[in-house]
């Protein structure tokens, strides 16, 4: 998948999406921490989305086949109790390739907003989707959705918004980090919005590793490209070649772990400052929840939320949940 072009007009496009002095201090707060830590939503550069379009596709890891499958097979079920005419709003639209399921599984929907930090993966996105969906209006957003955004206003009224968060990205923030995302989302799809949530079930620890650790060294490479874009749009000098890719599962945390291992004792300069790195010193990038219901219930509510339908594959290993206002 070449992200390097698009038919989307700029002038379509709300982008918002991170400065580089915005990517610096982000990076400077989280390796001033102890454990040292980058953020992981900036992965997401137009080589970092085709690797992880490549890491969809790996026979490790099942998240997006058994989502895809779900989504495929309950979404008359979906449709039929969010209703017509939605104002779709993705948080973190990637690919699209779930999206378009869902556009096509809709009665009438009246305008999607994907909101994407990667503004290479975005344009492409839409620009397929236009193509398929010319009587949805596409609205996207260029930015952060950790932080407040704006949505664009349809030229259409919408019946309600629908929040659409697939592929368990939810998982990838601590349980304080959700609540306020879900609590935003909630702010966000107004009185009588709703969300669907794709999360990620408890299962056998060695099935989770392995998605996280495919024989092809995608994901290794996919972690390590951070550091290159760091290098690229802040002017850090990490030298990759001294870092490796790590993911483990922790049983008493729920969640896998994905850190940057230091092969040597060393020190790495980011916006005029020095930090030092021992060797075996592990810099986290990435964590990923994996839920049970009574879980993902309680983070739910703790957020104004309450789980109206659920929605399982068949051997559990991912969910869907509808969520309205509590």
């Amino acid at each position: 998948m070449n992200l390097s072009t698009s038919v989307v007009p700029d002038a379509d496009l709300v982008d918002l999406q991170p400065t580089p002095e915005r990517i610096a201090a982000d990076v400077v707060a989280g390796l001033s921490t102890s454990p040292k830590r980058l953020p992981s939503k900036y992965f997401y550069d137009a080589r970092g989305s085709e690797l992880f379009e490549r890491i969809t596709h790996q026979p490790e890891y099942y998240l997006t086949r058994v989502e895809i499958g779900l989504l495929e097979s309950r979404l008359a079920d979906i449709a039929a109790v969010v209703g017509p005419r939605l104002h779709v709003v993705e948080y973190g639209s990637g690919s699209g390739r779930k999206t378009e399921l869902l556009l096509a599984g809709l009665d009438d929907p009246v305008a999607y907003t994907p909101i994407e930090i990667s503004r290479a993966a975005l344009l492409h996105s839409v620009a397929r989707l236009e193509g398929r969906f010319a009587a949805i209006e596409m609205l996207p957003v260029c930015a952060d959705f950790t932080r407040p955004v704006s949505l664009p206003q349809p030229g259409r009224a919408p019946r309600r918004r629908l929040a659409f968060f697939p592929g368990s990205t939810l998982g990838n923030f601590d349980r304080d980090e959700s609540i306020h995302l879900l609590r935003a989302m909630r702010d966000t799809v107004g009185a009588d919005g709703l969300a669907l949530i794709g999360i990620d079930l408890h299962k056998e620890t060695a099935v989770i590793e392995a998605a996280y650790n495919d024989a092809a060294g995608v994901t290794a490479d996919f972690t390590l490209n951070l550091l290159v874009r760091l290098n690229r749009e802040i002017g850090s000098d990490f030298d990759v070649d001294q870092f490796r890719h790590r993911a483990r599962y922790s049983t008493e945390r729920s969640r896998i772990e994905t850190a940057l291992v230091s092969q040597r004792d060393q020190q790495v300069r980011v916006n005029g400052q020095a930090f030092h790195f021992a060797e075996g010193e592990a810099m986290q990038v990435e964590t990923s929840h994996k839920y049970t219901d009574a879980d993902f219930a309680a983070l739910a509510t703790a957020a104004g939320w309450e789980v109206a339908d659920s929605w399982n594959d068949p051997e559990d290993r991912l969910g869907l949940r509808l969520l309205a206002r509590a």
